[in-house]
């Protein structure tokens, strides 16, 4: 595999933090470090507003498994 950048691998190593569920990775977790990722390099009012809507969507995906 070739070398992730940090933000990356941030999201990558999220997504498998978490104990799988039915051998896949938690697609929240890799969402919230997505959003999260976002507010680390570009900080506005509009960022903060997708960082909420990014986590909402984690949230209810991880509901549906």
């Amino acid at each position: 595999m070739t070398d992730l950048s940090p933000v990356a691998q941030a999201v990558l190593d999220a997504a498998y933090a978490l104990p799988l569920r039915n051998g896949q990775p938690s697609i929240g977790a890799a969402l919230r470090a997505v959003a999260d990722q976002l507010i680390n390099v570009n900080w506005s009012c509009e960022m903060w507003e997708l960082h909420r809507d990014i986590h909402a969507i984690a949230a209810e995906l991880e509901g549906a498994q």
